[in-house]
């Protein structure tokens, strides 16, 4: 088989993994090799579905030993099958590097024969770009569940960024879809890295050279919507993911069906798209606005609202916490209130040091006042003898030009 008729049945195989950003690299060009990763991230592309192709994003193979249902490379689909030798991935990256294709590499396996063995020929690879090669742009390399520590270990001296897919948000729903698979073998593995990573940063304060080690940290992948459960079952598991391994980033991957199995969604139907980025939203509350995820999830409100984001739903539920006062309420909760991002707040907490601020003044900064408004007080906000619900706050957003938003799936193409 041609390098081109591999590269493209592994470059499509790839395109279902989400979990290709590329920010947090900190590997410097000395001067004497190829590429720079350092304070510069990735320049990133989309293709029209919205994935990101940025980086030469490929499968070593699409061979798998595993029979995982949701996977397009699973042993009983009947698809095209392909393999890259360790030096033509290494030809591959650098050919393209050099013709400004890419920036960095995105790597990714199937596994043949067993863990072990895959891992070992990813770490070939990487190895040789960095040794031999002198490469020094992005790499991104994911683990392969069931390999050994020495070989995980290893690579991260490396790869810029290391990742393993947990695939399902809990263990009930892998083993109904990935019975050979186990969240255990994920577990480990992240571990391992995270471990490493604590140990060679305290080393750091002590000695002047300590090798690079996964210097953008680590990343996971769950998929959404292929099996029943909930947004507070994904985002829990997520949670704990980022408090127990240190986490970069979690990514959730709406299931596109892309074979017939009566465990999944039919072929033909929508990827939970709006779902998705309801989720990634969730995400970023938790992560930067001071969230904690049995706030807005939990027994009672087990799925996100996909009609409004998922701070104005929190605040509708909430409506003893507002309306607070933008001139002296606490950087916390101005981040708490809807069309308030981060930016915003840290410009009102300047601003008022010189007076009071008003509504047009918090406009200028850049706040979304057709949400922010319901919540909060200013210089000039006017009293009512009559406060609007919750519902009616929901319905005047909804019907706010500025906010209309349609609940209906969004699309692919």
């Amino acid at each position: 088989m041609q390098i081109e008729e591999k590269l493209n049945i592994l470059a499509d195989a790839a395109k279902y993994d989400v979990s290709c950003a590329s920010s947090g690299g900190t590997r410097k060009n000395s001067g004497k090799g190829l590429g720079n990763s350092h304070q510069s991230g990735i320049c990133h592309s989309y293709t029209e579905d919205g994935r990101c192709v940025s980086l030469l994003k490929i499968l070593l193979t699409n061979h798998c030993i595993y029979d995982c249902a949701f996977c397009v490379s699973r042993r009983s689909n009947d698809i095209r099958r392909a393999a890259f030798k360790v030096q033509e991935v290494v030809d591959l990256t650098i050919n393209f590097y050099r013709r400004n294709y890419i920036e960095g590499l995105f790597l990714s396996s199937g596994i043949f024969k067993n863990a072990d063995y895959t891992m070992e020929r990813l770490l070939q690879i990487v190895k040789k770009l960095r040794t031999e090669e002198r490469f020094h742009g992005y790499i991104h390399l994911k683990t392969i569940p069931g390999a050994s520590e020495q070989l995980v270990r290893e690579a991260g001296l490396y790869a810029d960024r290391m990742s393993i897919n947990l695939e399902l948000p809990t263990e009930a729903g892998l083993k109904q879809l990935a019975p050979e698979k186990s969240h255990e073998e994920v577990k480990k593995p992240l571990d391992w890295v995270n471990k490493s990573m604590i140990q060679l940063n305290e080393e750091r304060q002590l000695m002047r050279r300590v090798p690079t080690f996964v210097p953008a940290g680590q990343s996971t992948q769950l998929v959404v919507g292929a099996t029943a459960e909930s947004d507070k079952d994904i985002l829990y598991t997520a949670d704990r993911f980022y408090r127990d391994y240190g986490l970069k980033r979690v990514y959730y991957s709406g299931y596109i069906p892309v074979s017939e199995d009566h465990r999944l969604p039919a072929i033909g139907s929508h990827p939970p798209l709006l779902r998705e980025n309801r989720l990634y939203q969730t995400d970023w509350l938790m992560r930067f606005y001071g969230f904690e995820v049995s706030e807005l999830l939990n027994d009672d409100h087990p799925f996100l609202d996909t009609a409004i984001d998922p701070k104005l739903s929190w605040a509708l539920r909430c409506p003893q916490v507002f309306p607070i006062d933008v001139n002296t309420a606490e950087y916390r909760m101005i981040l708490r209130v809807p069309g308030i991002g981060v930016g915003s707040a840290q410009k009102i907490v300047q601003a008022r040091k010189f007076g009071k601020l008003r509504f047009d003044q918090l406009r200028k900064i850049g706040v979304a006042l057709n949400r922010a408004r319901h919540f909060i007080w200013c210089a000039d906000s006017v009293l009512s003898l009559r406060e609007p619900s919750p519902m009616e706050i929901r319905q005047r957003i909804l019907a706010s030009q500025a906010y209309r938003f349609s609940p209906t799936q969004l699309s692919l193409f």
